[in-house]
C-alpha cells in the first residue's frame, strides 16, 4: 500500500479527486457526506478512541473542575488561557469547532492560536507555549510515550469527546481508474477477526492501554 498521512479534510479531498482508492477518516458528518454526495461507498466502523483535552499542570484557566467540554472550553475564553488549534479541517479540528458551537462561542484574539498544523506539530507547539489543545488520544499517548511533551490531560470523558474512525472505498462508477477491488480487500481485512485483534493489541504493550478500541467485530 502507498499511505498518505493527512487530516480527514485533506484525506477526503484526495477521494474526492479520485487520487485514492480507500480512505480512512474520523469525521462522521463528513464521511455521511461523501458517500450521500457519491464519492465513495460501502463505509465501515472501524475503531475508536477519544479526544482529550491537554494542557500545563497548573492549569491557568481552571478547566478541572469543569463538569462537560464546553465548559471547559468557556473557561479557557473567559480566562484568555492560550489554545493551540489545529486550524486545518481535519477530524480532530471539526470536532474542536464543535465544542465551541455548544460553547456559544467563536474564539479569537491573541489567546486563540490557529496554526494550520497537524496533530503532532500543534501537540509540540502547545508544549512549547505551554498553552491548551484538544488532541486525539493515541497520539497524545504516542508523543507522551515518546517524551516529546510533558503536557497532562487536563480534561476527559465527556460523551461529545467520542472519535470513532470509519473506512470508505472510493465509488467506482465515479472513478473507473480507483483500484476498487483491493480497496475492498483492505476493508474487509482491516473489519476482519483477524484484523481487528491488531487493532485491539497495537499500543498496549507500550502504553499500558490500546491506542484504539475495534468495533466492527465483537470480542476480537
Amino acid at each position: 500500500m502507498d499511505i498518505i498521512p493527512v487530516g480527514t479534510g485533506k484525506a477526503l479531498k484526495l477521494a474526492e479527486n479520485g487520487d485514492v482508492d480507500v480512505t480512512m477518516v474520523h469525521a462522521r458528518p463528513l464521511e455521511d457526506k461523501f458517500v450521500v454526495e457519491g464519492y465513495g461507498v460501502n463505509r465501515r466502523d472501524v475503531m475508536y478512541n477519544d479526544f482529550v483535552i491537554i494542557g500545563p499542570e497548573s492549569d491557568p484557566a481552571g478547566i478541572k473542575s469543569a463538569k462537560t467540554a464546553d465548559e471547559a472550553f468557556n473557561l479557557i475564553a473567559r480566562n484568555r488561557a492560550t489554545f493551540i488549534s489545529r486550524a486545518d479541517r481535519s477530524g480532530t479540528h471539526l470536532k474542536e469547532l464543535t465544542i465551541w458551537e455548544k460553547a456559544g462561542l467563536k474564539p479569537s484574539g491573541r489567546w486563540y492560536l490557529e496554526a494550520g498544523k497537524g496533530m503532532g506539530e500543534v501537540l509540540t507547539m502547545a508544549n512549547e507555549k505551554r498553552a491548551y489543545t484538544i488532541a486525539d488520544r493515541g497520539t497524545y499517548l504516542t508523543f507522551m510515550g515518546g517524551r516529546k511533551i510533558s503536557l497532562p490531560v487536563i480534561f476527559e470523558g465527556d460523551p461529545i469527546l467520542f472519535n470513532p474512525y470509519g473506512i470508505i472505498a472510493v465509488n467506482p462508477a465515479k472513478y473507473p481508474h480507483v483500484n476498487y477491488i483491493k480497496a475492498m480487500a483492505l476493508i474487509g481485512w482491516v473489519t476482519s477477526r483477524r484484523g481487528q485483534k491488531i487493532i485491539k493489541q497495537f499500543g498496549k504493550d507500550k502504553f499500558g492501554q490500546p491506542l484504539f478500541i475495534p468495533v466492527a467485530v465483537p470480542n476480537p
